[in-house]
């Protein structure tokens, strides 16, 4: 067995007290072995006046996205997408998708997220990167049937449910995947259908956006008579291995069916608010029990991927939204972005316990906006900064030391990126 053993740091544990200890890591298997005093292994990481805490889970993200951060602004979700958004997605092309991909992912390493969950299309080309970068993620191609006609639409969704088949177990087993039809109002209800069960056949959840907005609530309640998720439940697609993003507009009704069916939500608090999409009543969500983590969404619409920026808007938000500044406190905001965010996306990660998967961030406690050190767990739910991340370790492995990232190039991925943007945007004469 080979062995890393990070040494002299405190680490964050599940129920959120923080302790002096060391982490040994089994290289090999991706797991962590033991946590105690003076463990020593084949690799050592310096974690000395630092803090040790799970790697952030980024449950929602369209990745290659980062192409288009800062390309249209300031516009509501339907004038945005329609307008600014899939004109410019139609023109995207597969070195576009490995070069936004790679960017994000690049921004994800260094500031301590090991995992998310991706929403895209050539998601081949995102296996890739995942593969070289060495972090993990669950992928989907999101299928859309607004805009085709009725074999373009069942393609896309058959694309969805093929590439979920085919890529789940990749890249050494860092990668899972979903069937991921793109919401209840862009894929036809038969479509739909189909995702459920060809995907719960697979042995593979579905993912979608629901209930984001106003605009998407409305229209399916005066034409089925039914709440969204309601509808959505009796389509089969709410289920216990299932998750969706956003859940800004959710009654009663359907926050108890979330419960009783275990079905996940990801809560993406920035994007919520830039698009002014609304509040999500987060704080009855985890009254109720159901299954929350955190997302970014996309880059055009956050505009960054540092899930540290992430869990303050949940902390902050969260109060907002239930006009109540004991809602969503810190230690239930850190919870969303490491073990709740692994639980909704169905992984054995997002936890500092013997067994769970070696996936860690060491965070650099050494800073004017970090000190005095009265409460870590307060600091990282209203202080720490991406780049306040020191080191990132991922299925045991070491991607980023010292804030280096060891597994890709920095300069070159930011200057493929810039460049494929521009050439993008020249392509559609914007």
């Amino acid at each position: 067995m080979a062995t890393l053993s990070i040494r002299g740091g405190r680490i964050l544990r599940s129920d959120m007290t923080v302790t002096e200890a060391d982490v040994l890591v089994d290289r090999e298997a991706g797991d962590i072995v033991e946590i105690g005093a003076e463990l020593a292994g084949d690799d050592e990481l310096d974690a000395d006046g630092d803090l040790v805490m799970p790697g952030l889970v980024n449950a929602h993200t369209h990745v290659a996205m980062t192409l288009l951060r800062g390309h249209a602004d300031d516009k509501p979700l339907d004038t945005w997408l329609r307008e600014d958004i899939w004109p410019v997605e139609a023109a995207l092309d597969p070195d576009d998708i490995a070069a936004g991909a790679a960017l994000g992912i690049l921004e994800m390493i260094k500031s301590g997220t090991t995992t998310f969950a991706d929403m895209y299309f050539e998601i081949d080309r995102t296996a890739d990167v995942v593969d070289r970068a060495g972090v993990r993620a669950v992928l989907g191609h999101g299928a859309i049937s607004a805009g085709k006609d009725d074999v373009a639409a069942r393609a896309d969704i058959e694309e969805s449910i093929e590439m979920a088949r085919r890529l789940d177990g990749a890249a050494d087993g860092r990668i899972s995947t979903a069937v991921m039809p793109h919401s209840l109002t862009t894929v036809t209800p038969e479509l739909l259908e189909l995702a459920a069960t060809e995907a719960h056949e697979t042995g593979v959840p579905v993912h979608y956006h629901a209930n984001e907005t106003v605009d998407e609530v409305d229209p399916i309640v005066e034409d089925r008579g039914l709440r969204p998720l309601e509808w959505a439940a009796e389509m089969g697609l709410c289920t216990e291995a299932d998750f969706l993003a956003h859940g800004v507009h959710l009654d009663d009704a359907e926050i108890d069916l979330l419960s009783r069916r275990g079905t996940g939500v990801v809560h993406c608090p920035a994007s919520n608010m830039k698009l002014a999409s609304g509040m999500a009543p987060v704080q009855r969500l985890l009254d109720a029990g159901v299954p929350v983590g955190l997302g970014t969404d996309g880059a055009a619409s956050n505009n960054d991927l540092d899930l540290f920026d992430e869990l303050r808007d949940a902390a902050m938000l969260g109060k907002l939204a239930a006009g109540d500044a004991s809602a969503v406190p810190a230690p239930d905001a850190v919870h969303m972005a490491t073990a709740g965010g692994a639980d909704v996306l169905g992984l054995n990660a997002g936890r500092i316990e013997a067994g769970a998967a070696a996936d860690l961030a060491v965070v650099d406690l050494d800073a004017p906006h970090l000190t005095p050190e009265h409460d870590l767990v307060s600091h990282l739910a209203y202080a720490v900064r991406g780049s306040d991340v020191r080191h990132t370790i991922c299925d045991g492995e070491v991607v980023m030391r010292d804030r280096e990232v060891l597994t890709l190039d920095e300069a070159a991925v930011m200057a493929r990126a810039a460049e494929r943007a521009e050439g993008l945007l020249d392509r559609v004469g914007v």
